[in-house]
C-alpha cells in the first residue's frame, strides 16, 4: 500500500524522462507494461534533514547557547529559520504530490483528513500530555490543553496550500510562467497577507487583565487579576499585539502556551529562578508563538513553496531550475527586507510579512545550493545521513523534539525517579 502524504515525510519524486532508447535488460514486451521507477529528489530529503537537525540543535542547545534560541520578540536567531523552512518544504512537495489530480473532490477530502491527523499529532505530542526534560509527571487538564503548536501550524499551512493546487491549478498558456500561469495562487498570497495586516495593525486592543496564578513563574497561591494597559491599535509589542488578542478570545488564556520566548526580554529581567514578581506583568502572561493570525503567513510561505515546486515540476533543464528559484528568491528577500526597513519588523512569534518573505527567500536559497550540490553536481553520498534523517524527519520529530526519548529514558533509574540520566545531564550543563 503506498505511503501517504505528510508535510514532514513524502515521497518525492522528479517527473520521469523517459529513455531514447530501451535498455538492452528489458525486453519490448516488458517495455509496454512495465513503468519506470521515477528517482526521487535528493536534495529535497536532504533539506527536510537539515531541518531537523537544526531543530534538534535548537532545542536541546538552546539552554545552553542562547544566541541560537528564538529571538525573545523582534530579530532573527537559527531557530527562527526551522519552522518556515518545513513550510516551504511542505509547498514544494505538495507541487510533486499534486501534479496530477483527478478528482478534485476527492483529493480535497483526502488533502483535509491528513491535514487534520497532522492536528491531532501536533495536540497530543505538544498539548501538554507528554512531560518536559524536568518533569516526571505526565497528562493534561482539558481545561490547559495546548490547542496549536508545530505541527498543528504545517497542517493549516498544508491544508491552505493543498486547497489552492487542487483547485486553482496551472492556466494553460503558450509558455510556462511561474507568476501568469499560477495567477490565482498568488492572489490568495496577496489576499492572505492583506487580512494578516488588516488584522494585526488595525484591530483595536483594550486593556486586559491577567491571572497571576496562570504564570508558571508566579510563587504565589493567589488569583489576583493584574490589570495590563493597552487601549491602542497597530502595537506589535509583546503587551498589546492584536494576534494574542485574538488567540486569547478565540482559544482562551489557559491554552496558550505558557513560557513564551519574550521572558527572557531584558525588561522581564529574567534568571535562573524565574521571572521575578517585580517585572511588568506581560512578561508572565501566556502567548503562543504558533497562534491563529500567524498561521495566514505561515500558509503565504507554503504557498510560495508550492511556487518552487511548480517550476521543479513544469521545467526539466537544470540551469532554467536553478535560474527561477533565484530569481524568486531574490525578490522575496528584497521585498521583506524593503518591508523591513520601513517599519514591518522580522518577527517570528507574530510571523510578519517581512519575517515570512525574508525566511522563504533563505529557504529558497538553501533548496537551491542542495539540488546544485546533491542533484546537478552529484554528491549525494556527502549528504547522506542529512537525507536518512529527512526522509525519516517525522519519526525524528516525535522521538527526540517531542520528549518521547526523554519519557523513555527517564523511566530507568537508580534507586529514586529522579536519579536518571536525564536529570544528570540537565544538572551538569543547563544552569537553569
Amino acid at each position: 500500500m503506498a505511503a501517504e502524504y505528510t508535510p514532514l515525510h513524502t515521497d518525492i519524486e522528479q517527473p520521469p524522462l523517459p529513455p531514447p532508447h530501451p535498455p538492452p535488460s528489458i525486453s519490448p514486451m516488458n517495455l509496454v507494461t512495465a513503468k519506470p521507477k521515477s528517482p526521487r529528489v535528493a536534495s529535497l530529503d536532504v533539506f527536510r534533514g537539515l531541518c531537523v537537525f537544526l531543530m534538534m540543535v535548537v532545542d536541546y542547545g538552546g539552554s545552553i547557547f542562547p544566541a541560537i534560541a528564538h529571538a525573545p520578540w523582534n530579530g532573527l536567531h537559527l531557530a527562527d529559520f526551522v519552522m518556515p523552512f518545513f513550510l516551504f518544504i511542505a509547498g514544494v512537495s505538495l507541487a510533486i504530490a499534486y501534479k496530477k489530480v483527478g478528482d478534485r473532490v476527492d483529493a480535497t477530502k483526502k488533502a483535509i483528513s491528513r491535514a487534520f491527523k497532522l492536528f491531532l499529532l501536533g495536540v497530543f505530542l505538544q498539548g501538554g500530555y507528554l512531560h518536559g526534560a524536568k518533569s516526571l509527571t505526565y497528562g493534561v487538564d482539558i481545561l490547559e490543553i495546548r490547542w496549536m503548536g508545530i505541527l498543528q501550524r504545517i497542517s493549516i499551512a498544508y491544508a491552505v496550500a493543498a486547497l489552492c493546487e487542487i483547485w486553482l491549478p496551472c492556466r494553460k498558456w503558450k509558455r510556462f510562467s511561474i507568476v501568469r500561469s499560477y495567477i490565482w495562487q498568488w492572489c490568495v498570497v496577496g489576499i492572505l497577507c492583506a487580512v494578516y495586516s488588516g488584522l494585526l495593525y488595525g484591530l483595536y486592543v483594550p486593556d486586559w487583565h491577567i491571572s497571576r496564578s496562570n504564570s508558571p513563574f508566579s510563587t504565589s497561591n493567589s488569583t489576583t487579576l493584574t490589570e495590563i494597559k493597552c487601549g491602542l491599535r497597530g502595537d506589535l509589542s509583546p503587551a498589546c499585539n492584536s494576534a494574542a488578542m485574538i488567540d486569547r478570545f478565540v482559544l482562551g488564556t489557559s491554552h496558550l502556551y505558557a513560557k513564551p520566548s519574550y521572558g527572557n526580554l531584558k525588561e522581564c529581567n529574567k534568571t535562573r529562578f524565574g521571572i521575578p514578581e517585580s517585572s511588568p506583568s506581560w512578561c508572565h502572561a501566556p502567548f503562543d508563538p504558533e497562534g491563529i493570525l500567524g498561521s495566514l503567513t505561515a500558509a503565504v510561505t507554503c504557498i510560495i513553496g508550492l511556487q518552487f515546486g511548480h517550476i521543479l515540476v513544469q521545467m526539466q533543464d537544470h540551469k532554467e531550475r536553478l535560474h527561477w528559484w533565484s530569481v524568486l528568491s531574490v525578490y522575496c528577500s528584497m521585498l521583506g527586507l524593503l518591508l523591513a526597513t520601513i517599519g514591518v519588523p522580522l518577527n517570528k512569534s507574530l510571523y510578519t510579512v517581512s519575517y515570512t518573505l525574508v525566511t522563504t527567500a533563505c529557504a529558497g536559497f538553501t533548496f537551491n545550493a542542495f539540488y546544485l550540490l546533491v542533484d546537478v553536481w552529484g554528491y549525494r553520498r556527502l549528504m547522506s545521513i542529512l537525507e536518512w534523517m529527512g526522509v525519516h524527519s517525522l519519526s525524528i520529530f516525535i522521538l527526540l523534539t517531542s520528549n518521547i526519548a526523554i519519557v523513555v529514558l527517564q523511566g530507568f533509574y537508580l534507586g529514586s525517579p529522579k536519579n536518571n540520566v536525564i536529570h544528570w545531564i540537565i544538572s551538569c550543563f543547563i544552569h537553569q
